[in-house]
């Protein structure tokens, strides 16, 4: 199976490089992008096949993947038209706040198309990717995304309506959570603890965290029971976290980028 992109910038590269290391091989993964360097890149890290036209990716794949920024696809889906048509492969866009149906007007109706939407993490191989498909996308097409995709971290399949809320929750909060990690290690600079060592404290308890919430499938407030303990220090910053409004917070952000991406 050949997989193609079309862009080979940091979410293509990151993609790439994680397929590679899942067990892909490079000669099996087939790119253009305009930056020339970036492909260079690529092959040097991963030894993809390279090639000069979009339209060259498109006739020796069985999925494409569209990786180029979203203000790009109308300039490039039509002329592409006429030959994925011809090939009939799998057609993946990641790009950001395109709908199926503009995709679908872009490209001409009777292609299977996916739409996903994964987050910066795939560059640690963390991601949490989201997709959704037409009509024309049948299980074995929906298996293909998944393979690309777990390759850089967790796979969902959502409809399309819950999108948006779906990017305020996984697209919008590494901002969040890194703005909570910094406002804790900023905490520990105030008491005397280095910043890089403070940062290097507060992301692996986030991590570690996290880790304990996804293997022991207990619910957040099992788990905060039971760090705090009655009359202890845990409870007391829970209770000014929440007298502060940290939760309201949290769901006022959520309403914004989800409202922010609807209007989009």
């Amino acid at each position: 199976m050949k997989i193609g992109f079309i862009g080979a910038g940091n979410m293509a590269g990151a993609i790439i490089r994680g397929m590679v290391s899942g067990g892909f091989r490079g000669s099996d993964i087939v790119a253009f992008d305009t930056d020339n360097a970036k492909l260079i890149q690529l092959f040097e890290d991963c030894g993809i096949c390279m090639t000069t036209s979009a339209a060259e990716v498109a006739e020796q794949v069985d999925a494409l993947v569209l990786a180029v920024k979203p203000q790009v696809l109308p300039s490039v889906l039509p002329p592409l038209s006429p030959v994925l048509h011809r090939c009939g492969p799998l057609v993946i866009s990641i790009a950001a706040g395109k709908s199926l149906a503009s995709l679908e007007g872009m490209l001409g109706a009777g292609l299977p198309v996916v739409r996903v939407m994964p987050n910066i993490a795939a560059k640690v191989g963390e991601s949490m990717s989201a997709f959704c498909s037409n009509s024309r996308v049948d299980e074995a097409h929906k298996g293909i995304v998944r393979l690309i995709f777990e390759a850089v971290g967790e796979v969902v399949e959502l409809e399309e309506r819950l999108f948006s809320a779906y990017s305020a929750l996984a697209g919008c909060s590494p901002a969040f959570t890194l703005l909570y990690i910094d406002a804790l290690a900023e905490a520990g600079v105030r008491y005397g603890i280095p910043k890089a060592t403070a940062l290097k404290i507060v992301s692996q308890a986030v991590l570690g965290t996290t880790r304990l919430l996804q293997e022991t499938g207990e619910h957040p407030r099992t788990l905060i029971d039971q760090v705090c303990s009655p009359g202890g220090t845990t409870i007391e910053g829970v209770c000014a976290l929440q007298e502060g409004g940290f939760e309201a917070a949290v769901l006022a952000a959520a309403k914004a980028s989800y409202e922010r991406d609807k209007a989009l």
